[in-house]
């Protein structure tokens, strides 16, 4: 029995560029490219129409740039999944992008097995962040004082157990990672990310972590 393939909207306003990345993502055997949009707004029009698993969107693009598109296919399809293609220039918008609901940003010259491995990991719920936006977005948080009150204030819904395990997905420990740290079985590790994400109203991983960094639970480089 067959599966099903997944389904994924190409976004950049460079046509070389893009028709490049439509064809490495073509002769995978489970990804099978829907479309190819030239800039945000008919990006958004595409995504409506064709509903895909996955969009690859550009950052900058004329008429509407990517982190505007992000937002309104979300808002109109949130079960679409946003991988943001980036530059080492661009990336300080990565946590206005993850903000926006992207789930997480790839760069540019990444290799053809890095793009398909990158679209399967964002279809499975996974994030994807490339090392160097990584490093730019724990320099950002490192320099930005935590604000006073807010791990209570915001955090003040989750147990211990919840926040300890919070710390550690911001750490960026896997489950089973974590299941070895804390004692726990692996499946009840599963159950606290779950509950994390549902308590906080956060779409994935990746934006647990930021909100660890952002109200100071998490210190980089402690």
């Amino acid at each position: 029995m067959s599966t099903a393939r997944i389904r994924v909207l190409v976004v950049d306003d460079q046509r070389m560029l893009r028709e490049s990345f439509a064809v490495l993502l073509g002769v995978q055997p489970d990804i099978e490219v829907a479309g190819e949009a030239g800039d945000g707004d008919e990006a958004v029009r595409m995504a409506a129409d064709l509903r895909p698993d996955v969009v690859l969107m550009d950052v900058r693009m004329p008429v509407l740039d990517g982190l505007a598109a992000t937002r309104r296919i979300l808002a109109r399809t949130p079960e679409v999944r946003v991988l943001m293609l980036t530059t080492f220039d661009e990336d300080e918008y990565v946590h206005e992008a993850i903000r926006a609901g992207a789930r997480g940003f790839l760069l540019k010259d990444s290799s053809a097995h890095q793009l398909a491995d990158a679209v399967r990991t964002t279809m499975s719920g996974g994030a994807v962040l490339a090392p160097s936006v990584t490093r730019r977005l724990l320099d950002d948080f490192s320099q930005r004082p935590a604000p006073p009150g807010a791990p209570a204030g915001r955090l003040s819904v989750l147990t211990a157990q919840e926040v300890r395990v919070l710390g550690l997905v911001a750490r960026g420990m896997s489950n089973a990672e974590i299941a070895v740290h804390l004692r726990v079985a692996e499946q009840t590790v599963k159950t606290h990310v779950s509950r994390i994400l549902m308590k906080l109203d956060l779409r994935d991983r990746t934006q647990a972590a930021v909100l660890a960094y952002e109200t100071g639970l998490v210190v980089p480089g402690r």
